[in-house]
């Protein structure tokens, strides 16, 4: 896929798709095709069955709904409230999230969807297919139970798709299949889509297709050397302190440059307003803005004079700012693919960067999902306490005063300071002096706390077991073992401050951290590692000691 031009040729409409569908993509912020989208939409506007082969968050469900969606809407002559396409997928899960998707796109040309699973009250699916739908999304053993009871009729159907083909076969579906496949008409458009391509896909896809454009979109693989090294971290908070949490976690997180993803505008805007009334460098970037006033936000981040841009996921494409040092989803991406997308913009040409995403408890399961399909694991931690925020600001300002300290420069203010001595104790007045500089800068803005929500349900320990041992890093990088974690309330902060701090070493040399109950690992330069390990040896957090130490494998 290109670099993220918005060029209309390069859109959907390019692919053959109607501008009511493309306007409706648009809206949800999709301006540019995936690459299975790329490939298998012109086939199927075309009439051709599809056999494609792509991992979840591929982009899949657009590949295949809109160009339902069109043919469905252009299609007439049938009976009113025929079902015209049925779509099969495994679990109640996706049954859901597929027809929310196919509503959302199809809702512009008056298409009507129906999700049908178990668990969902049968009288509620009936009065709804008595209505009337043009679109079924269905698990196969309740669009089967339908079909049987004669409440759902098959006979018009135009299009089907099979959605995850090998779960449903995992699942024990293959019966329910054949069964379904011989309620639909003969002359049909079908569309089948699979992570694997085993034999018994093929079967099917030879059994109930006519001729199908093959499909197959592989992961890219990244050259050695040249991988993003994201530390990926979540923070689960309620909505209404998404903002003071986001405030927070980037004065803790100190970035040099971060670009926080938003889903609509008017919260780009109002987000904004908010960072930049809290003392934040923040810019606002989306599709309301004039060209102009595009490229002036965007000359101002590159030069460094702004330090956060605020933006939505069609504004940012094309982006390629390389100095991103964290990119925040202040809301969850709406698929793993998007996230994919946001997160690529930090972790540059082997810098190391930082992914940060804000989830509501409710969405802890779109979080998994975004794990399982990346392969890669987001800690999750908590939300900066009160007391961890007037710690870091003393940190900041002991540090702004040893500056000018080392500055000199100080002989004018000399004889106030003389004279508040001569009344007060010295300590007194300085202290005074450091409260003043706080208060001017943050005032009581964060005297409440943020309520604590606990982190989701950790990974069924199945798939935990695979991942309780990352592989050895790269070549040029060590891991190192400290003997500090979570329960000692170690941050990834607190690991980088003492690395920057005592050994001397640039934050962006820093690469993936990882903090366990007992322990942390952290990648480093290999060539740096054993300076680091004498410095740590002398240090300590929290007044424990760091026991630092090469990882040990195998």
């Amino acid at each position: 896929m290109d670099s993220g031009t918005t060029a209309e040729g390069d859109g959907f409409g390019a692919l053959g798709i109607e501008p009511a569908l493309v306007a409706a993509v648009n809206g949800l912020g999709y301006e540019e095709p995936t690459a299975i989208q790329r490939a298998a939409i012109p086939p199927l506007l075309a009439g051709r069955d599809v056999l494609g082969q792509a991992a979840t968050g591929t982009g899949k469900t657009a590949a295949f709904a809109l160009p339902l969606l069109q043919r469905v809407a252009r299609r007439g002559g049938e009976p009113a409230g025929a079902v015209r396409a049925l779509v099969l997928v495994p679990t109640r899960e996706l049954a859901m999230q597929v027809a929310e998707a196919v509503h959302k796109y199809g809702r512009a040309l008056g298409v009507a969807v129906l999700p049908i699973y178990g668990g969902q009250s049968l009288q509620q699916q009936l009065r709804a297919l008595q209505r009337g739908v043009d679109v079924v999304v269905a698990t196969p053993g309740r669009a089967l139970d339908h079909v049987r009871r004669g409440t759902l009729d098959l006979r018009a159907v135009d299009v089907v798709v099979l959605d995850e083909a090998d779960e449903m076969l995992d699942l024990g579906f293959a019966e329910d299949l054949e069964a379904l496949f011989a309620a639909v008409p003969a002359e049909r458009q079908t569309a089948l889509f699979s992570a694997t391509m085993a034999r018994r896909i093929l079967a099917i896809a030879q059994r109930h297709q006519r001729d199908p454009e093959h499909v197959t979109i592989v992961d890219e693989v990244q050259p050695a050397g040249e991988g993003p090294r994201v530390r990926e971290v979540a923070y689960v908070v309620r909505r209404a302190d998404k903002v003071a949490a986001l405030a927070r976690i980037l004065d803790m997180e100190d970035p040099t440059s971060a670009i926080v993803f938003c889903r609509m505008r008017t919260e780009v805007d109002e987000l904004t307003e908010t960072l930049a009334a809290r003392g934040l460098g923040a810019e606002a970037l989306h599709g309301g803005l004039t060209q102009e006033q595009r490229d002036r936000v965007l000359r101002r981040f590159r030069d460094n004079t702004s330090d956060v841009l605020v933006a939505t996921d069609v504004a940012a494409r094309g982006l390629d700012i390389e100095h991103v040092s964290h990119v925040v989803n202040f809301d969850l991406p709406a698929s793993p693919d998007a996230y994919v997308h946001r997160i690529g913009r930090t972790g540059r040409a082997g810098r190391a960067g930082v992914a940060i995403t804000l989830v509501e408890a409710r969405e802890h399961r779109l979080l998994r999902n975004i794990e399982q399909t990346t392969k890669r694991r987001i800690v999750t931690e908590s939300v900066p306490t009160v007391h961890e925020m007037r710690a870091r600001r003393l940190e900041h300002t002991r540090d702004a005063l040893e500056t000018t300290l080392a500055e000199g420069d100080l002989e004018r203010f000399r004889p106030l300071v003389e004279a508040l001595a001569a009344e007060h104790d010295v300590f007194d007045v300085a202290a005074a002096a450091v409260k003043l500089a706080l208060d001017a800068r943050d005032g009581a803005q964060d005297d409440e706390e943020i309520v604590h929500i606990p982190p989701p349900p950790p990974i069924p320990p199945a798939r935990q077991a695979a991942k309780r041992r990352p592989p050895p890093p790269k070549a040029g990088v060590e891991r190192l073992y400290v003997g500090l974690g979570r329960n000692a309330g170690i941050r990834p902060a607190d690991l980088v401050g003492a690395i920057t701090n005592e050994a001397r070493i640039d934050a962006r040399a820093i690469g993936a951290i990882e903090i366990a109950d007992r322990f942390s690992l952290v990648e480093v330069p290999s060539d740096a590692a054993d300076a680091i390990i004498r410095a740590l040896r002398q240090t300590t957090i929290r007044g424990k000691p760091m026991r630092p130490r090469r990882e040990r494998f195998g």
